[in-house]
């Protein structure tokens, strides 16, 4: 019987060298699964990140809060940003001039914002960022129609409000005496409130036009609607504590019939001056009253 042996050495050697070879494949694949783990988790720099439009990256160390005002990706940007100490913030354009007449309480924008910076120093006054506290205090206290105390409606639109005042009659039911315009005046979330005319019914003033200039005497008119009427125009001015113009008794009645007259005023020009006429005796001294702005 005849046997093949080979010598131990020569049996092994093909098998060691495929050990060999698997287990540095095994150590390749291991090396190359750390090396993508690690690239993904963060803990390097992709190579090109797509962000959201609008938005902008805030590069930091590590642990260390981003500062002040600072953005992260997936966050807008803020559409204003407090400037760094040392620098300036850009200059904005001036608002346009306001587009009213300013009647009460202030003269014009300069006044309002004198106002505003005193208000943000101490509060004075708040009343002004109020619309109905604002049409109450000129009609009683600018106008002397001091029987009408009771903001009927309130309603604001945008930058205009429009407050209806009144008063209450012996049964208790708010009775309408004017329907008072206001804007606000100057700029800010704190721009106040400024009288600037009245939306009309059944008194009106339609001469003089609103905004017009006008010279002493005045011709007023208008219309009204109701019985045994008697009128009162007056014309103020902003800085004097009396009217600078007043007649009394127009008489008028119908239905939205003309009433007219003539008020020579004595005022301190070029100014602005608030006309206003009103009615009343039946139950009030002032059951109605219109105003309408010009400038002398």
């Amino acid at each position: 019987m005849t046997t093949n042996s080979e010598p131990p050495g020569r049996r092994t050697g093909p098998l060691l060298a495929l050990v060999v070879v698997g287990v540095a494949l095994v150590l390749a694949i291991a090396a190359t699964t750390y090396f993508i783990a690690h690239r993904d988790s963060g803990g390097g720099t992709p190579e090109s990140v797509t962000l959201p439009p609008g938005t902008t990256v805030v590069q930091n160390s590590a642990g260390v809060p981003p500062p002040p005002g600072g953005v992260t990706a997936g966050q807008p940007v803020p559409s204003t940003i407090a400037p760094q100490p040392g620098t300036t913030a850009p200059s904005t354009a001036p608002a346009p001039g306001f587009a009213h007449q300013a009647l009460w309480p202030f003269a014009d924008e300069a006044a309002a914002a004198l106002w505003q910076q005193s208000y943000r120093d101490g509060g004075h006054q708040p009343w002004h960022l109020d619309p109905a506290a604002t049409a109450l205090n000129f009609t009683q206290g600018y106008l002397g129609y001091g029987n009408l105390n009771k903001a009927v409606l309130t309603t604001t639109k945008g930058e205009e409000s429009w407050v209806t005042v009144g008063f209450e009659n012996p049964n208790g039911v708010a009775i309408v005496a004017a329907m008072l315009h206001l804007a606000r005046i100057g700029t800010g979330a704190d721009a106040p409130w400024e009288v600037i005319g009245t939306d009309d019914r059944t008194l009106s003033l339609d001469n003089p036009v609103y905004g017009a200039k006008v010279n002493s005497p005045l011709a007023v008119g208008g219309h009204v609607t109701g019985v045994d009427e008697s009128l009162r125009v007056q014309v103020r001015q902003l800085d004097k504590a009396q009217a600078v113009g007043e007649i009394p008794g127009i008489p008028a009645g119908g239905q939205n019939s003309p009433w007219s007259g003539s008020v020579p005023f004595t005022a301190t020009c070029p100014g602005t001056l608030t006309v206003a006429v009103a009615t009343g005796g039946h139950v009030e001294a002032v059951e109605r009253f219109a105003i309408t702005g010009v400038h002398c």
